[in-house]
């Protein structure tokens, strides 16, 4: 089954509900590396730039103000063009 990662621009109301500022915050400079995602990670990104290389060689960018869900299961290899601020939670 494909691991497909969700990407969206959540509305104010959506963060609030979701209470996104209690989350934890994870940095990290321009770099590359491989990932592997043994729980479901929801984050959204307060700045930065990156591209999630999928297995298959296919790119999702990722940037500022974009809400990702990444599947439980997924190998992938992050490309961080921008450093990297989100919050994330694992559910």
């Amino acid at each position: 089954m494909e691991k497909k990662i969700i990407v969206e621009k959540p509305t104010p109301d959506k963060l609030k509900k979701l209470n996104i500022r209690s989350w934890p915050i994870w940095e990290k400079e321009e770099s590359s590396f491989n990932w592997y995602y043994d729980s479901q990670e929801h984050c959204y990104f307060l700045e930065g730039e990156v591209e999630v290389e999928l297995e298959d060689g296919k790119r999702i960018k990722i940037e500022k103000g974009d809400y990702v869900i990444f599947p439980e299961g997924l190998k992938c290899r992050w490309h961080i063009k921008k450093r990297v601020k989100k919050h994330y939670n694992f559910m």
